[in-house]
């Protein structure tokens, strides 16, 4: 028997119900036409979360880590050089990324638990190609200004992970200068793994790779049959077998934001992050994100001097049945990573995870 979890880590989350409930409804083909019809809602639904009138938005069928390797495989030219802001472990990865497809990395990096230097970004090379940034990153709990990068990239591609931002915060692609950028479901979107909402404006896709090395991820071919297909019309040109109950899972999540209205969102999430940081703090518990550029979605905590990390995080699991996450890289063992996204956004998460961490750190 599986029990249930209250997943309280990065993620993933736990589902809104209405997410969870399309998954049991009757399985459709890709090519139906009530599921294209999904497909496109789907579509204009994920406009509206990113912030973009993009006709190429869709949900990749493939998790957030494929929407990082689409990003860079469609748009990435051998020897062009790719400025990668790198503050946690998800900008390394982007900069692991970039080099297989055969771009001159320039990697700016940042301490771990500070946001992105926007001018030493903008600086740190005359004319790339592509400048790449997490707006949320994921293993510190840091937001960065993505706007004020769209606002000096000159020339250059803005490419943007949004994986852990999307849903939870806010996110005005078009309105910051974002030309292209992916995400995940899990999260903030209280949807299962399996699917990386992208976007990509004309002005990127006019410089993509012809060919990409990806057959699978080749955006030109994908366009023919959602995204760009549903808005533009005409026939379809069968590309795969679209994963058809995940996306109809994230039509109804998606539906479930939009009726709460997007701005109530990203208050539930700020409402509910603030509540348990203050908790923590006042627990005697010190938060590792800079103050000022913590995000409400995931909080990044401390392990106290002389607690074990993986013994309070077992007994929270199988006391409480609470997942909450290690830190990554070098703060694998000091940090903790708690989550309160989509559906967790709540006053009850609050004072359950809070409660239970008392009682795993009193043992």
């Amino acid at each position: 028997m599986i029990h249930e979890r209250h997943l309280f880590g990065p993620g993933p989350s736990n589902p809104y119900a209405e997410a969870t409930q399309a998954l049991a409804a009757p399985l459709l083909g890709h090519l139906d036409p009530e599921f294209l019809r999904v497909m496109d809602e789907t579509c204009d639904r994920l406009r509206t979360v990113w912030g973009t009138d993009n006709a190429r938005t869709l949900p990749l069928s493939a998790t957030g880590s494929a929407g990082m390797e689409a990003a860079f495989v469609n748009t990435v030219h051998p020897g062009d050089v790719v400025v990668v802001a790198v503050n946690g472990l998800f900008g390394q990865r982007m900069t692991d990324v970039a080099a297989r497809c055969g771009a001159e990395v320039v990697a700016v990096e940042h301490e771990w638990g500070r946001p992105v230097d926007v001018d030493r970004v903008l600086s740190a090379h005359p004319s790339p190609a592509i400048i790449a940034a997490v707006h949320a990153e994921t293993s510190t709990g840091v937001r960065s200004d993505i706007a004020a990068l769209g606002a000096g990239k000159g020339d250059a591609l803005l490419l943007t992970d949004a994986v852990t931002s999307i849903g939870g915060i806010e996110l005005r692609a078009d309105d910051w200068g974002v030309d292209l950028g992916y995400a995940g479901t899990q999260k903030c979107l209280g949807v299962a793994p399996g699917l990386a909402p992208f976007t990509i404006n004309d002005r990127a896709f006019e410089r993509r790779v012809e060919t990409p090395r990806s057959w699978y991820l080749d955006l030109g071919m994908l366009g023919g049959y959602v995204g760009e297909a549903g808005v533009r019309g005409g026939q379809r040109t069968y590309h795969h077998t679209a994963p058809t109950a995940m996306v109809a899972s994230l039509h109804a999540g998606l539906g479930r934001i939009l009726d709460e209205g997007l701005d109530a969102v990203w208050a539930r999430h700020q409402a509910a992050g603030d509540a348990l940081q203050a908790g923590l703090q006042a627990m005697g518990l010190e938060l590792f994100a800079e103050e000022g550029s913590r995000l409400p979605e995931l909080t990044t905590v401390k392990v106290p001097d002389g607690v074990d990390s993986a013994a309070v995080r077992a007994r929270l699991l199988e006391r409480h049945g609470i997942e909450i996450g290690a830190g990554a890289g070098a703060y694998a063992s000091t940090v903790w990573r708690i989550g309160l996204m989509g559906r967790n956004a709540r006053p009850d998460a609050v004072l359950l995870v809070l409660a239970a961490l008392e009682d795993a750190l009193a043992a």
